[in-house]
């Protein structure tokens, strides 16, 4: 069974676990903090573990992917959407400085309270977890330089990319690949694709 050392060894040896940044993350922000009093023996596992209500902490290898495509600076804007147990929006509270800001938006109530709760075994003064409304995303904080989304969706939501900064990236699960979108202009946008990822669904 792995420690927190040993899965982030076994992360940087995969490859998926690049940045220096994103290492150090990893390092100070513990997924054990993060998941349900029964399923600690397996926090540095590398699997997605329930949270209740149907959904999980994803797999640490989906999120460090994630991150990496991401490729969050200090002092962005972040939109972290399907916050959950809160741990995505921990590692992007770290990763973009006291400079930075951190949005996470969970539509699950309990979520928002477990997520909240997890958040707050840390000193961020730049991050919140907050209920989700009807619409998607938060646009009463945009824009956004990086946007998140941890949930599945069946296609790219336009309301996100209006969200987004130009220049910004969203990063979102759609079907089964994982998708990097670039907001060149306010017209256009570049797109990488990669397969293979499995996620619970993405509800409006």
């Amino acid at each position: 069974m792995l420690n927190k050392k040993g899965l982030i060894e076994h992360l940087k040896s995969s490859g998926v676990l690049k940045n220096s940044n994103i290492i150090e993350a990893f390092e100070k922000i513990d997924r054990a903090d993060f998941v349900l009093e029964e399923h600690k023996l397996e926090s540095y596992e590398d699997h997605p573990i329930p949270i209740g209500r149907g959904q999980t902490i994803s797999q640490p290898t989906t999120v460090a992917f994630m991150l990496e495509l991401l490729s969050v600076q200090k002092g962005d804007k972040v939109l972290d959407i399907g916050s959950g147990s809160g741990w995505t929006t921990a590692l992007l509270s770290e990763l973009v400085g006291s400079t930075g800001e951190v949005f996470g938006v969970e539509r699950v109530s309990e979520l928002v309270e477990f997520g909240s709760k997890n958040l707050a075994k840390y000193d961020f003064k730049n991050s919140k977890i907050i209920q989700a409304g009807d619409k998607l995303g938060l646009s009463n904080e945009v824009p956004f330089d990086k946007i998140l989304v941890s949930a599945g969706a069946d296609e790219l939501p336009k309301e996100l990319l209006t969200q987004l900064k130009t220049g910004g990236i969203l990063v979102i699960p759609i079907g089964y690949s994982v998708w990097k979108i670039i907001k060149t202009t306010d017209e256009e946008i570049e797109e990488e694709e990669y397969k293979g990822f499995t996620f619970v669904p993405l509800i409006k």
